[in-house]
């Protein structure tokens, strides 16, 4: 499927539960599925369908973290939206799970991976497919209080707008492939990772207030986002992001750490022996929020 341009209408999609559980549930799960999503500490492992190439997207994640969002916050056969669906991985997930999903992205080439990769898998009742969009605009392709759940990883501000120097990695690994390069997701102006972060935060913020009429009440909301080093400066990126969807309206539930020590490989010096910095690859947030009544 070729990315999708320029329909400027609802899209025609289910959004409804299609599971027996009781109407105070929050998701499909057991008290004993419960219990392990109690540790406000996650990890997550690569599996084989997980992108890992940087040519092919400079930033990616791991199915298992939108998975895991999709069976803790939603039900069977409900809408889940990722407003920056980059190559696709919140649609596989859903698809996995037996919901609905719709992404969208300004980057045509991302679209089509997203599209392609559900494409290959198992078909079922449910719908998923991205659309090459600026999120601004999201609100014109769905109806309000359709969506259930936001999750989505948009890009970390001008995180990546400088060129590689690999201080995350030991010595000789620095000097790979992508050394000194730019991965940029794009030069658009409009992309979120050309903005400086208070630049930026102000963008969230209208984006997410666009997106918010179109949550169920209690919809929930959950971003990944990482702070960074800037100019030898640490950016607070979540604190921006917090502090923006709070201004849209939005409520705060969980502040969730991404323990990364598991797919960081023999990682770099950094700061010794004068200077403490934590190397920052090493963990991200994930922000859970929800639509309050």
């Amino acid at each position: 499927m070729s990315s999708v341009q320029g329909t400027k209408k609802p899209i025609d999609i289910g959004f409804e539960r299609t599971c027996d559980c009781p109407p105070n549930h929050i998701n499909c799960l057991t008290a004993r599925e419960w219990i392990q999503h109690q540790i406000a500490v996650w990890e997550f492992y690569y599996e084989k369908r997980d992108i890992r190439d940087k040519k092919v997207h400079p930033a990616v994640f791991p199915i298992a973290l939108p998975a895991k969002c999709i069976g803790l916050f939603t039900h069977r056969g409900e809408l889940i939206l990722d407003p920056f669906v980059g190559s696709g991985t919140t649609l596989v997930a859903a698809q996995d799970l037996g919901r609905n999903a719709v992404g969208f992205d300004l980057k045509s080439e991302y679209v089509d991976i997203a599209n392609k990769r559900v494409e290959s898998g198992e078909k079922g009742d449910t719908r998923q497919v991205a659309f090459c969009e600026e999120a601004h605009d999201i609100p014109k392709y769905l109806e309000e209080e359709t969506v259930s759940l936001v999750v989505t990883s948009p890009p970390y501000a001008n995180l990546l707008n400088r060129r590689r120097r690999n201080k995350s990695k030991r010595g000789n690994l620095r000097r790979d492939e992508h050394y000194l390069t730019v991965q940029q997701y794009s030069a658009n102006p409009r992309d979120l990772g050309t903005m400086d972060v208070q630049v930026y935060a102000e963008a969230i913020g209208r984006i997410f207030a666009g997106i918010r009429p179109l949550l169920k009440e209690r919809g929930h909301c959950v971003i990944n986002v990482s702070d960074y080093w800037w100019e030898n400066r640490r950016v607070p990126a979540h604190v921006y992001v917090i502090q923006a969807l709070q201004q849209a309206g939005y409520e705060l539930r969980n502040t969730i750490v991404w323990d990364r020590r598991n797919i960081v490989n023999r990682a770099g010096i950094f700061g010794w022996p004068s200077n403490y910095i934590t190397l920052t690859t090493t963990f991200e947030y994930i922000l859970h929020f929800w639509n309050p009544e």
